[in-house]
């Protein structure tokens, strides 16, 4: 089998695979803003203008330095990269385009739009800060407009007004009172939230104005180090959408994230704009086990136990949400979500966890048994490619592997007279190079898996060495859009091999490798200086051995079953600065053509047919096509009558295909599941049965 840690080519590539504002000339023509509103009399506390501090100028060069000269993708410093990270800045810290006027924005990109870069090369945030200085500014000013309205107005929900939720490509608002009618739609909008969400306030007048005292508290409270930290999400993030700088504390929670070492709900987190938006849900973890959090779900209020008060948590730092979600074994945590299945509109939802260690045994993969037309099929969940690498090192006898659990499932299966496997990798986010490659060598006898190549040309292939084939029936491999990384290397091979038939969604597109790299100092006269922090670098990327990379596009299912997942809003192609697709020469490799008796053109053909006539492929059809209407709109109703509506209809079809419900799963509802043991019965040839029976 193929085994990789690090490795270092003749080209001295080295490729580590983890496991995984305000006092300014240009602001003088910027008129200051009247009074919010004859509500909004809240008076403004003296506000601290924040620096950056000498430790973080000095990470800055360090930052470009390991960009300019480390990062996969080579970019000019000049004006054009200046005025990328410009706009991914203002995108970053008002992307709902609701703190700014157009006026303002135009006035900052003829001042800084071509400033970055520069300070950039001498190790300098001036700029950074700056703009940042007057964002808390319009912050502060929009939240005591808010509470000063949600204390006194008087709401008619009987007119067709609606609110633009996505305003991405909308214009900047012309003038203030154009903005103040956006603040005032937002608040209507947030009104019928806490209205029909699963919270029932019994004041939310005053729930609203307490939200919007403690959000006006959060900005008086800011630090240079979250001015630092959003100015470098946007200088990193600018490169590729994968480069994170993350300050010594942030590292902190990065590595208790990856050792799974503290109590909590087994998900990371990140932020973005004003929110806590998860990022992976962690194998083995409360989240996982009760399917009740998914990855981009928006977590907008946290509460202890089972009946405390869910505090707001919009706007806060994420190491403060990271705290408050933490806790002892055993205790419960409620947290407030916009699910992601909505497309982020309301109503919100409470999920209950149990604060847990990550079980490492619930992180294995697993195994079932489905019978159809009186043929047994094989189902192995692989949650992630996970390895224990510091066991593996010491030569331990037994530690936990993918490929041997699924080696050691596969001879469970076979005992058991299976005629077929269906390899489900929904929601897998990738993990362990290695062992990728060893659990698609347990279905071919030996020969290429991957490819991965670094900026500058130099090229490795990562092989199957062993010639040993555990399973030479028919398989499937069944993907949805939150598969990535080692995943989609897994499904690729199989795909170029003909192994196996892919089914699904196109899955998420990260083709990319990162590393970590701490930021030290050559040397140092004084032994006690302040840590740098460190980075997450992307430098290099994946290829399938036909050549084609899975950045950006993903792997392609050759059968396709959509999932309920809002694919517009999750995936690599939805990020900006994404690497492109792209080829390099192809390896060495003779397709294999063993997905049956059967062409893939002709179970497609015979999926299309079945299906015409299934009344659940109907009705699920019919509630996906609702669900994609609903997410489609830019805009959500603030006419009560229609909201409501709405909302209902969002959790009929979200009940109808949940295949767990109050700790109870139900198998009969995994509708691409399903579908998939069908395609896999027309794959099994018929007299396959007498033969294992052997």
């Amino acid at each position: 089998m193929a085994r990789l840690a690090s490795i270092l080519s003749r080209n001295g590539f080295l490729v580590l695979i983890l496991s995984f504002l305000f006092s300014c000339p240009a602001l003088a023509v910027i008129k200051k803003p009247a009074a919010a509103g004859a509500n909004a009399k809240a008076t403004s506390s003296a506000a601290v203008t924040l620096k950056a501090s000498p430790v973080q100028d000095e990470a800055t060069g360090y930052i470009a330095q390991y960009l300019m000269q480390n990062h996969y993708r080579k970019v000019a410093v000049n004006d054009s990269l200046s005025r990328e990270i410009f706009n991914r800045y203002l995108e970053h810290l008002d992307a709902g385009k609701s703190y700014f006027i157009a006026s303002e924005v135009e006035s900052m990109r003829q001042y800084y739009g071509t400033r970055f870069d520069n300070e950039f090369l001498t190790g300098k945030s001036t700029s950074g800060f700056a703009v940042y200085n007057f964002f808390l500014k319009r912050a502060r000013e929009k939240m005591r407009f808010m509470k000063a309205v949600a204390d006194t107005a008087q709401f008619d929900f009987s007119r067709p007004e609606t609110l633009n939720l996505d305003r991405k490509s909308d214009t900047w608002p012309l003038d203030r009172n154009e903005l103040y009618a956006i603040w005032r739609k937002e608040l209507k909008y947030q009104w019928l939230n806490l209205k029909y969400g699963a919270e029932k306030e019994s004041s939310i007048r005053t729930a609203l104005s307490k939200r919007y005292a403690n959000r006006l508290k959060l900005l008086n409270l800011q630090k240079s180090d979250d001015a630092f930290q959003a100015y470098m999400f946007a200088v990193t993030t600018s490169f590729d959408p994968h480069t994170n700088y993350f300050s010594p504390d942030e590292f902190e929670n990065f590595q208790i994230d990856l050792s799974r070492s503290l109590e909590g709900i087994g998900a990371k987190l990140q932020m973005e704009s004003d929110f806590t938006v998860v990022n992976e849900i962690i194998p083995g973890g409360p989240a996982f086990k009760s399917s009740l959090l998914k990855k981009s779900d928006r977590i907008i209020g946290v509460g202890q136990g089972r009946t405390s008060e869910i505090v707001d948590v919009t706007g806060w730092r994420l190491n403060d949400v990271v705290k408050k979600i933490r806790g002892p074994k055993g205790t419960y945590v409620r947290l407030k979500i916009l699910p992601a299945s909505q497309a982020g509109r309301g109503p919100a939802k409470i999920v209950q966890l149990v604060r847990d260690k990550i079980n490492l045994d619930e992180q294995a993969a697993q195994k079932r048994i489905m019978t159809l037309n009186n043929e047994k099929i094989g189902v192995i969940t692989i949650p992630s490619f996970y390895l224990d690498f510091e066991a593996q090192k010491r030569h331990a006898g037994r530690y936990n592997s993918t490929s041997r659990d699924v080696a050691r499932i596969i001879g469970e299966l076979k005992a058991q007279k299976v005629q077929g496997i269906i390899i489900d990798l929904r929601d897998n986010g990738g993990g362990s190079l290695e062992e990728a490659v060893n659990v698609t060598g347990l279905f071919i006898s030996n020969g290429p898996v991957v490819q991965v190549s670094n900026s500058s040309g130099g090229k490795m292939v990562l092989r199957d060495e062993d010639n040993r084939v555990l399973f030479d029936g028919p398989i499937a491999v069944l993907v949805n859009r939150y598969s990535a990384s080692a995943s989609e290397i897994f499904a690729a091979a199989i795909q170029d091999y003909g192994r196996g038939v892919i089914i699904g969604e196109r899955t998420f597109g990260k083709g990319t490798v990162q590393s970590i790299v701490k930021l030290t100092r050559p040397f140092s006269f004084f032994a006690n200086k302040a840590e740098l922090g460190q980075m997450k670098l992307t430098i290099a990327k994946f290829y399938r051995i036909s050549g084609e990379s899975t950045q950006h596009k993903g792997v392609v299912p050759d059968i396709g079953i959509s999932s309920l997942i809002d694919t517009s809003s999750v995936g690599e192609d939805t990020y900006t600065s994404s690497l492109p697709w792209s080829t390099i020469s192809k390896a060495l490799y003779t397709p294999l053509g063993t997905t049956g008796k059967i062409s893939t053109g002709r179970l497609l053909q015979q999926y299309k047919a079945r299906s015409s006539s299934q009344k659940v492929y109907q009705d699920y059809m019919r509630d996906l096509a609702s669900l994609n209407a609903i997410r489609k709109k830019k805009v959500v109703s603030l006419n009560e009558k229609t909201f409501k509506t709405e909302s209902e209809r969002l959790k009929q079809i979200e009940q109808s295909w949940a295949v767990e419900q109050d700790g109870v799963k139900n198998p009969s509802k995994d509708f691409m599941l399903n579908r998939s043991a069908e395609i896999m019965s027309d794959m099994i040839p018929p007299d396959s049965g007498s033969q294992a029976l052997k």
